[in-house]
């Protein structure tokens, strides 16, 4: 894999590597992580094998993480499309006040006076603050020349639609991957509105590299510890979607993670993945996948057989939160 080999995708004044770095895993949620300098480097590598479009968020290790792409693209900010996320917590009396500040101290951490692309991370009850005023805030960012886009996550086609009609969106953000397809009617709403569909665990969290079975553990504050997908009962219970995708990629002669990533990319234009990466050899391999074409008779053969499979376990907030960590400790961390 080279920069030459990866393709892009456009929208509106965005042009973003058709699989861009999710990089939460680097600073923390996976177990033991990378050191800071390896870090700095498996992000400059992926740049230097094309990908431009790199995601963060402010609770990611407490703005660590933010920081880490700050420092890797120092003096390089036109060359990378960067995409954080604000999270809410508690209440406000001038929400536009407090989305600002949290806003600048993200400018801060990533080095820079603009970001890219700024997502509300989850949208709250709509008591709190509801999707127009939302919009609206994040309009006046787009004005002040803060952001150049914005974006929700988790979002359904109709709060997309609503959000989109008051401040055009630039990203949708919703987990998607073999195991999850729940969104997929949200991916049809985007290609009506020109908005990308960005995929967050788009290898189910590694489970559909096929690289973990049953017996094996997770330490620390590893997700997948309580993402129930991953109990012994549901790993054993979902082998024949690793079956399935043994088969594909056999017959493709690539690997299962590549074959997951390529049916993706064959599932929509807008649709880009964002798997992490914590190692050269998955860098290249995933980076890789844009060059995997798979016929339209491939990807409807897969479409087939994922119809005849049931998932077992989800991933879902409440879990992780509760099993990893309160609300409270977050809210901690975001004060630090």
């Amino acid at each position: 894999m080279n920069a030459e080999k990866m393709k892009y995708r456009n929208i509106h004044s965005f042009k973003l590597s058709a699989v861009g770095y999710g990089a939460m895993g680097l600073s923390h949620g996976y177990g033991a992580c990378p050191t800071h300098e390896e870090s700095i480097r498996l992000l400059k590598k992926a740049y230097e094998l094309g990908c431009n479009f790199f995601d963060t968020a402010e609770v990611y290790g407490a703005g660590e993480n933010e920081k880490l792409l700050g420092e890797a693209f120092e003096g390089m900010r036109d060359k990378v499309i960067i995409a954080t996320k604000l999270h809410l917590i508690g209440e406000s009396k001038n929400w536009e006040e407090y989305i600002e500040e949290h806003l600048n101290k993200s400018l801060q951490n990533l080095k820079t006076d603009y970001v890219d692309i700024y997502y509300m991370h989850r949208i709250p009850d709509e008591k709190v603050l509801s999707l127009e005023e939302i919009a609206k805030i994040f309009g006046n960012l787009i004005k002040k020349g803060k952001i150049k886009g914005w974006g929700i996550s988790q979002a359904t086609s109709e709060q997309i639609e609503k959000c989109n009609s008051i401040t055009p969106l630039t990203c949708v953000q919703n987990e998607y991957s073999m195991m999850e397809r729940m969104y997929e009617k949200e991916i049809k709403t985007c290609e009506k509105l020109g908005i990308f569909f960005v995929a967050f665990s788009p290898m189910a969290s590694g489970f559909l590299s096929g690289k973990y079975n049953k017996d094996t553990k997770y330490e620390g504050d590893d997700v997948r510890r309580v993402i129930t997908r991953f109990t012994k009962d549901n790993v054993q219970a979902n082998q024949p979607l690793l079956d399935m995708l043994k088969k594909f990629s056999e017959e493709k002669k690539v690997t299962m993670a590549q074959i997951s990533l390529a049916w993706m990319l064959k599932k929509s234009p807008v649709v880009i993945p964002i798997p992490g990466m914590r190692s050269d050899s998955r860098i290249e391999e995933n980076l890789s996948s844009v060059n995997v074409e798979l016929t339209d008779e491939e990807f409807q053969n897969i479409e087939k057989e994922l119809s005849k499979i049931t998932i077992h376990g989800n991933r879902t907030d409440k879990d992780i939160i509760e099993g990893l960590g309160s609300l409270k400790q977050l809210e901690g961390n975001l004060k630090k």
